[in-house]
């Protein structure tokens, strides 16, 4: 019955859902039209409040708040390619490619295909968001190709919708931005305005509130590790049993058995000092070598917990390169990766934009106000989690969503008296929650195994229920 259902959702979504760039411009028209009927509103007044200023003063604002937001993330979107191009690179190694030949071996089918996935998927992520991007893309991909190539025909996109939902888990992980942000006050000072730290935060810049309130309670370890074993099983239920459901990894763009075949080995050496330079694993080292000495005195100096993307970046581009052997081998396989860029480079300025119209309008403040409004104290962060989730579909980001939301959430929980450490918890549990509906964060997963989106919502739209309901009754009972 699971898996009926599972294949229906999926149909309906793959007739009715638009490509991500649709669904991008689409939210920008509909935010930024929303923002010029209620945003804006005077200083003390609610959404009736906009009337006191002029249509074409809100549009005009609206336009400003989007242009220069659309550039507003630039930084973090090479950052994404650079995800993208080294966790290719490493997976399209010669020794990584027998590892992950091993592992993908192990499922005989889609169901258990799609729980291995999911598994690999969540672990990465709770280490790091970034680690777990790339594991879930790479292994989805593999195991999708190893099992046509064992003759085991399996439904292909459910496979990849395992391997996006780590992006349901990380913020219950190490990388959490909203906890990890809380740890002391010059972190929250970061992302928070300085009325809210001065009037929640100790003095002297000491501990704020600690990940032993956030990331390490017990709330967090019963709901994360919950969703860590649920999703799995949710995968496995899914799985098609009928043959002719089934789609496999040939239909799909990029999904065949072809791979980069690396280019100029260690000791293939050219007569010229160029090509042996080329060749040679001295240069591909010496690089490597030096990101090593980066990353050891970054985590001697500023711990493990401190450990973001960038570092994330720049452990795969070293392991990319002694895995290679020659800068010839890895710039092939960066240039092979590097195909899958355009829908992050086209997509993520239009998010930025959309984040840029729901800060400076006033309209993410007025969405979460809302939810604290109809709360009590048995209810704020039930509600919270909810509001965060919806928020979370114009501001895909977590570090974004916790600078407008996170001052709501805690002045909220002061006035309410609930646990600052839960409130903290609850915003990142509805970030994190709805990314299995939105496309930003898909994009490097989907130029990896060459699905689209509408291939594999339907299934992470089911684990997205299932998901909502265990966090909601974690944050009452635990």
């Amino acid at each position: 019955m699971i898996s009926r259902l599972g294949l229906w959702i999926s149909a309906g979504f793959r007739r009715t859902a638009p490509d991500p760039l649709v669904i991008a411009v689409l939210l920008s028209v509909v935010v930024m039209a929303v923002a010029v009927v209620w945003g804006y509103p005077a200083a003390g007044g609610g959404p009736g409040g906009a009337a006191r200023v002029g249509a074409g003063e809100r549009a005009a604002r609206v336009m400003d708040a989007w242009g220069p937001g659309l550039w507003s993330l630039l930084p973090f979107t090479m950052q994404m390619c650079v995800v993208l191009v080294t966790g290719h690179a490493v997976a399209s190694s010669r020794p990584m490619r027998r590892v992950l030949g091993r592992v993908a071996s192990l499922p005989r089918g889609t169901g258990s295909a799609a729980a291995l996935v999911s598994v690999a998927a969540c672990a990465g992520a709770l280490v790091n968001w970034g680690l777990g991007l790339i594991v879930g893309a790479v292994l989805a991909r593999e195991v999708g190709r190893s099992l046509t190539a064992r003759g085991i025909r399996a439904h292909y996109p459910l496979i990849v919708a395992a391997g996006y939902v780590g992006l349901m888990v990380w913020h219950g992980g190490l990388s959490g931005s909203a906890p990890l942000s809380m740890t002391t006050t010059a972190n929250a000072a970061r992302s928070l305005p300085a009325g809210v730290v001065e009037q929640f935060g100790p003095r002297g810049g000491g501990a704020w509130l600690g990940l032993d309130r956030t990331t390490f309670a017990w709330f967090n370890v019963m709901i994360t590790g919950g969703l860590v074993v649920l999703s799995p099983v949710v995968f496995a239920l899914l799985a098609p049993r009928r043959v002719e459901e089934m789609r496999p990894v040939e239909e799909f763009a990029g999904g065949g058995v072809e791979r980069v075949e690396e280019k100029g080995g260690v000791g293939e050496r050219g007569g010229r000092v160029p090509e042996w330079l080329e060749r040679s694993p001295v240069v591909a080292w010496v690089l490597a070598a030096g990101l090593v000495v980066v990353l050891v005195r970054f985590g001697a100096r500023a711990g493990l917990a401190t450990i973001g993307l960038n570092e994330v970046n720049g452990a795969m581009l070293a392991l990319g390169l002694v895995l290679h052997g020659s800068a010839r081998s890895y710039a092939a396989a960066v240039d092979e990766g590097a195909r899958g860029c355009g829908g992050i480079i086209v997509q993520f300025p239009l998010y930025a934009g959309i984040m840029g119209v729901m800060r400076e309008s006033g309209l993410a403040k007025m969405l979460a106000d809302a939810f604290v409004e109809m709360s009590t104290p048995g209810t704020l962060p039930v509600l919270t989690f909810v509001s965060a989730g919806l928020l979370n579909l114009c501001i895909p980001s977590g570090g974004g969503q916790w600078a407008v939301q996170g001052p709501i959430a805690l002045e909220a929980a002061s006035s309410a008296g609930v646990d600052p450490g839960r409130m903290v918890m609850a915003v990142a549990y509805g970030d994190q929650l709805t990314n299995m509906l939105q496309p930003f964060w898909a994009l490097p997963l989907l130029a990896v195994t060459g699905v689209r989106a509408r291939d594999i919502v339907g299934y992470t739209a089911i684990v997205m229920v299932v998901a909502g309901v265990w966090i909601g009754v974690g944050l009452v009972v635990w």
